[in-house]
C-alpha cells in the first residue's frame, strides 16, 4: 500500500483529467495519472505532417477499417488512413444500443483533447439558471457567478482566439486576436443585423493566433486545418501539448498509461474512499492504488461505468448512487441540421490558408421577449467558402487543360448547422450489461436514449431558420436538411453523475464531490446539470480547476 500510494489520483487524461492533473500538482499534490489508453506524447502524431500521397490507399478507409470503426464511420466522422488510430475499435469494445446512440470514443493518453472541435465557448448566467426557471429536472447548485473567475483561469492558459461583442446569452472572455472572416461571412453578417438584429462572430477557439509566455513549447495556428490528426506546433489546446506538460514539470506527477480504471475502493468504517483498482492492459495484471482524493475525469460514461461498476453494501447500486440518478439524465447537442446555399458574386476574391475555425451564431430563440412553443433554443456553427480542385474528381478533362481548371477556385457557397440543446430526462439512461464482455473481459454498457418531443419542435426551427437566413442573405439554390442523428453525435455527452443542491436527486455537491463520499470528486462531463446549446469543454476545464482548488484546501483542512 506504501508503494502504490499518493496524495491524489487523477482517472483519465482528456481535458478535464489534464486539468485535475496540472492544478493538484501545480498546489504540491504527489498525483498518480491513469488512463486506459496507450501512451502519446505531444509531437508524437503519426500523420500530422504527411501529405495525401504519403497515405496508404489515398487516404480512404479498407473495408476492415469501416468495420472495425464502425459507429464513427455510419456517424459522418472521418475514418481515414491519416486518423483511424486515434478512433475506438467497435469491435474490441462494444456497447449495446436500445435505440441508435452514436459513442465516439478514443482511448489514449489525451483522449479526445486530440481529436476535439476547439470550439470554446462560456455558458451564460441564463443557462445556470434554467432548470429552476423552467421547472426542469433540479437546479444548478452553483451560478455563473462562482465560475467567471475559473474561466478567466482556464482561458488564460489555454487560449482562446475570439471576438468579443457584448452578449447576455453568450459572455466574453479574455481572448487572443481572432481570426478573420471571410469577405462573404462579413457581408452575410451584416446581412444578419440588417434582416434579423442578430448577432453573428468568428468562432471562439482554443488556437493560439499570438505566443503564450507560460507556454513556450507551443507555437501559433499555421491554419492547416488537419488539426484531427493533432498538431505537431502545438497550436490547439490539447492536454498532451499543455496541461500533462505542467504537471510533469512540477515533478508531482506519475502517469501511468495502459491503466484501465474500473472500481473504486470504498472503505465503509472511515466512509470515504481509498484508492482505485486498476487492470494492465498489457500484462492483465490487477493492482490496487490509493490516494487521499480522487478525481474522476474518464469523460461521462467511462465515469459513470467506474460508479456504477463499484458495488458495496453501502452502496449496491453503484458508487454514491443514494439517489438513483446515476446513470440517468444523458444529454448531448442535437445537430445534423440546418441549410447551405450558393452565392454568386465575390469570384475575384479569395482567403488565406485554410482556417481551423468558422462563424458562429449565438442563441436568439427563448431570449429576451422571443418566446417559441419549447423550451431552451439552438446555436449555428458554419461558413463560407470556395470549392477547390476535389470537384474535378470526376471531370474528363487531362492534362494541362485539367490542371489549369484545377487551379482555379469553385465557386462560393455557405453552410449553416445547428447546435440544439436536449434536455436532462431521467429515462434517458445508461446501464451495464454484464452478460456481453469486450477485449478486456469488462461488461459493456447499454444505452436507452432519444430525442423527445421538446428536442423535435426546436428542429423545426433549426431547419428552417438556417434556409431563412440564407435566403434573406440573398443566396441561391438553398437546401435545407434534417439527417437521421442518434444521441452522442454531438460529442457532448453530459449528466450522468449530474450536480444538484440536494442528495436526495443528485450525485454531486455545489464543488463536484460525490455528495456520500465527499474525497471523490467527478469533473468532467458526467457532472452536468442541464445541457445549453453552447459547446461545453470549456466548462469543464472551468468546473475541475475550481474543485481542484476546493479538494486541496480541505485536504489543508483535513476534511476529506
Amino acid at each position: 500500500m506504501n508503494e502504490n500510494s499518493y496524495d491524489a489520483i487523477v482517472v483519465g487524461t482528456g481535458i478535464s483529467g489534464g486539468w485535475a492533473a496540472k492544478e493538484l500538482t501545480e498546489k504540491g499534490l504527489k498525483t498518480l495519472v491513469l488512463d486506459r489508453g496507450r501512451m502519446v506524447k505531444h509531437g508524437e502524431y503519426p500523420t500530422a505532417t504527411k501529405a495525401p500521397w504519403e497515405l496508404p490507399y489515398a487516404g480512404r478507409a479498407t473495408a476492415e477499417d469501416l468495420q472495425r470503426h464502425e459507429v464513427a464511420a455510419r456517424s459522418g466522422y472521418a475514418i481515414t488512413q491519416a486518423t483511424k488510430h486515434w478512433f475506438v475499435d467497435d469491435t474490441e469494445f462494444p456497447y449495446n444500443e436500445q435505440k441508435r446512440f452514436d459513442w465516439i470514443r478514443g482511448y489514449h493518453v489525451g483522449g479526445r483533447s486530440i481529436m476535439w472541435g476547439r470550439q470554446s465557448y462560456r455558458w451564460s448566467p441564463m443557462d445556470f439558471e434554467a432548470n429552476a426557471k423552467d421547472g426542469i429536472a433540479v437546479d444548478w447548485p452553483i451560478r455563473y457567478d462562482d465560475l467567471a473567475p475559473w474561466y478567466d483561469h482556464v482561458e488564460h492558459f489555454i487560449g482562446v482566439s475570439g471576438q468579443s461583442e457584448g452578449l447576455v446569452q453568450l459572455p466574453d472572455g479574455k481572448f487572443l486576436p481572432p481570426m478573420e472572416m471571410n469577405c462573404v461571412e462579413k457581408q452575410f453578417k451584416q446581412a444578419m443585423l440588417d434582416k434579423f438584429g442578430r448577432p453573428l462572430t468568428i468562432g471562439r477557439v482554443a488556437h493560439l493566433t499570438a505566443k503564450l509566455d507560460h507556454s513556450p513549447q507551443r507555437g501559433t495556428c499555421q491554419y492547416r486545418n488537419m488539426c484531427i490528426r493533432g498538431c505537431p506546433y502545438g497550436a490547439y489546446f490539447s492536454s498532451n501539448s499543455s496541461t500533462l506538460p505542467a504537471a510533469e514539470k512540477t515533478g508531482n506527477m506519475t502517469l501511468r498509461p495502459n491503466s484501465i480504471v474500473y472500481e473504486l475502493i470504498y472503505d465503509e468504517k472511515q466512509e470515504r474512499a481509498t484508492g482505485v483498482r486498476v487492470l494492465d492492459a498489457e500484462t492483465r495484471q490487477t493492482t490496487d492504488y490509493f490516494a487521499k482524493v480522487i478525481f474522476l475525469c474518464a469523460s461521462t460514461f467511462g465515469s459513470a461505468f467506474i460508479m456504477m461498476n463499484s458495488i458495496s453494501s453501502r452502496f449496491p447500486n453503484g458508487f454514491g448512487n443514494d439517489s438513483g440518478e446515476l446513470g440517468c439524465n444523458i444529454m448531448d447537442h442535437q445537430l445534423e441540421i440546418g441549410a447551405r446555399a450558393d452565392v454568386d458574386g465575390y469570384d475575384d476574391m479569395y482567403y488565406t490558408g485554410r482556417r481551423p475555425n468558422g462563424i458562429y451564431i449565438p442563441r436568439y430563440r427563448n431570449v429576451g421577449k422571443d418566446k417559441r412553443n419549447y423550451l431552451r433554443g439552438f446555436g449555428y456553427q458554419g461558413g463560407a467558402g470556395r470549392g477547390g480542385w476535389t470537384n474535378l474528381m470526376l471531370d474528363t478533362k487531362l492534362g494541362k487543360d485539367l490542371k489549369e481548371q484545377a487551379a482555379e477556385p469553385g465557386p462560393w457557397s455557405f453552410g449553416l448547422g445547428g447546435f440544439g440543446e436536449i434536455l436532462p430526462y431521467h429515462d434517458n439512461r445508461v446501464t451495464i450489461d454484464k452478460t456481453r464482455k469486450d477485449k478486456f473481459d469488462m461488461p459493456v454498457l447499454s444505452f436507452d436514449a432519444t430525442l423527445r418531443e421538446n428536442e423535435l419542435a426546436m428542429r423545426k426551427d433549426m431547419r428552417n431558420d438556417a434556409a431563412e437566413m440564407l435566403e434573406a442573405a440573398g443566396y441561391r439554390n438553398v437546401r435545407s436538411h434534417d439527417k437521421e442523428m442518434g444521441i452522442g453525435l454531438g460529442i457532448h455527452e453530459m449528466g450522468t453523475a449530474r450536480m444538484g443542491r440536494e442528495a436526495k436527486t443528485s450525485v454531486l455537491n455545489k464543488w463536484n464531490q460525490v455528495h456520500a463520499c465527499k474525497n471523490v470528486y467527478v469533473t468532467d462531463g458526467s457532472c452536468m446539470t442541464s445541457a445549453a446549446c453552447q459547446n461545453p469543454s470549456l466548462t469543464y476545464m472551468a468546473l475541475t480547476a475550481r474543485a481542484a482548488n476546493h479538494a486541496v484546501e480541505e485536504l489543508k483542512r483535513m476534511n476529506i
